[in-house]
């Protein structure tokens, strides 16, 4: 068994791929309408470092209990996931020369070097650098 898809949750797919693509540097894997009148899509992003690995869903918030859920990690400063890099504060140099605004600057936190970010979409999102040893 092996993780195949996992989601986040966000308040506008469009807004969502734009960023995840044009600023995180994701490729599209799936892009398929769901039929329904709102336009949802069933879309996935991949790493491309990665491109048959675990996919992340672009998944709309449109439920109120989805909507409440991510509005409450976002009041309570938790991330909705963790993304990992090689170097926390290389990534951290790069996405705020593209605008990015962070919540937290890469702090040293014992076994990784952490930083937080919001993704525009109404998430906040972890980098995570696990230190050797």
């Amino acid at each position: 068994m092996i993780i195949g898809i996992t989601g986040v949750l966000v308040d506008d797919q469009s807004k969502a791929l734009k960023f995840y693509t044009e600023v995180l540097g994701f490729l599209v894997k799936h892009d398929i309408p769901m039929g329904n009148p709102e336009g949802d899509r069933w879309l996935t992003l991949v790493s491309p470092e990665r491109p048959d690995g675990v996919e992340l869903l672009l998944e709309p918030n449109r439920n109120p209990i989805s909507s409440a859920f991510q509005q409450g990690l976002m009041e309570q400063g938790l991330p909705a996931t963790i993304f990992t890099v090689e170097d926390t504060q290389a990534e951290y140099d790069r996405l705020v020369a593209l605008g990015v605004e962070f919540t937290m600057p890469p702090t040293d936190i014992g076994p990784a070097i952490i930083a937080v970010f919001k993704d525009t979409c109404g998430n906040l999102i972890n980098l995570t650098q696990y230190k050797s040893g």
